[in-house]
């Protein structure tokens, strides 16, 4: 995603860090589980330590099917160099401590918003982000826009019921030819303002 542009990496670590809780559909959720725990890259740190909410209707079972296959890639996974398996990561445990939220999708949202903490991240695949921006659930996008020509792709806007009306906050070009936008959902386009010592709804 970001590609050889330290200068966008070091911004997208310091976004991370400055968030209390990750959101993730179930998907999302076991991809990252399988690989955050054992990687050396430098997004590792703030993936492992902050917690994270997994949204799954199978309750605590996903917890246990990570477990099971975050054990199984450690043992399997072998680091190039020494031949020696990996290691685990300091907060790698934390994936199969995460919460898991298996009621309805705006309640869970709103009992994790009502916490007191940094901001909530989201995480995709898209029909996890697609579901929150559906339902009114997300307060700040943080779009990157990279010089590449995908040709087609999934929408993130599509269960849109009626238009939505965004405000840009900010925005800034890195030296890779990326941009990074954060555009805010603003009710009849009004300043948005966060409550005091409250979590963002989310971020994607």
């Amino acid at each position: 995603m970001f590609g050889a542009d330290q200068e966008a990496k070091a911004w997208g670590v310091e976004f991370i860090w400055n968030s209390s809780l990750h959101i993730m559909g179930s998907r999302s959720f076991r991809d990252m589980a399988a690989w955050w725990p054992i990687s050396c890259d430098q997004f590792a740190a703030p993936m492992n330590q902050i917690p994270k909410a997994v949204f799954s209707r199978r309750g605590p079972e996903i917890l246990r099917e990570v477990s099971k296959s975050a054990a199984l890639d450690e043992a399997r996974a072998v680091n190039a160099g020494t031949g020696q398996p990996a290691k685990l990561q300091p907060g790698g445990e934390s994936w199969a401590e995460a919460y898991v939220a298996s009621g309805d999708l705006a309640e869970e949202v709103a009992k994790l918003k009502g916490q007191e903490g940094k901001p909530i991240i989201a995480h995709g695949g898209v029909s996890f982000a697609r579901s929150l921006v559906a339902q009114g659930l997300v307060d700040q996008l943080a779009l990157m826009v990279a010089p590449v020509a995908l040709g087609k792709g999934l929408p993130l806007f599509s269960e849109l019921a009626a238009p939505m009306s965004l405000k840009l906050v900010s925005s800034k070009a890195f030296p890779g030819g990326r941009w990074r936008r954060f555009i805010g959902q603003c009710e009849h386009v009004r300043e948005c303002v966060q409550p005091a010592n409250r979590r963002s709804k989310g971020e994607v």
